[in-house]
C-alpha cells in the first residue's frame, strides 16, 4: 500500500505562484515515474506534468514554461512549482504514482 499526500494549495492572484508538494509513504522502495494531474469543476481530470527517475520531465502544453516539476527521491517527495498562475489553472491538483492517487489539493487563482 502506498499513501500520497499533497499540500501547498491555496488562493492566489493571477500572476502569482504556488509550490505543491506530494509526499509518498508506505510500501514503495523507489519511484520511477511521478505525475501531477488536475481536475477543474465540471471537467475531466487532465495531465499536468511528469518526472522520471533520471530527471526527465514532460508537461502539458497549457503549463509549459510556467510550471516546473521536481523530485527528491531520498524524501520520496515530488514538487510542482507553479508560476504566472492563471484563472484557468484553478483546479484540484492530484499526485499520482502507478495506481495510487493522493486526496488532492485545491488551487484557486482569482483576483
Amino acid at each position: 500500500q502506498v499513501q500520497l499526500v499533497e499540500s501547498g494549495g491555496g488562493l492566489v492572484q493571477p500572476g502569482g505562484s504556488l509550490r505543491l508538494s506530494c509526499a509518498a509513504s508506505g510500501s514503495i522502495r523507489s519511484i520511477n515515474v511521478m505525475n501531477w494531474y488536475r481536475q477543474a469543476p465540471g471537467k475531466e481530470r487532465e495531465f499536468v506534468a511528469r518526472i522520471f527517475t533520471g530527471g526527465a520531465t514532460r508537461y502539458a502544453d497549457s503549463v509549459k514554461g510556467r510550471f516546473t516539476i521536481s523530485s527528491d527521491n531520498a524524501k520520496k517527495t515530488a514538487y510542482l512549482q507553479m508560476n504566472n498562475l492563471k484563472p484557468e489553472d484553478t483546479a484540484v491538483y492530484y499526485c499520482n504514482i502507478e495506481a495510487y492517487w493522493g486526496q488532492g489539493t485545491q488551487v484557486t487563482v482569482s483576483s
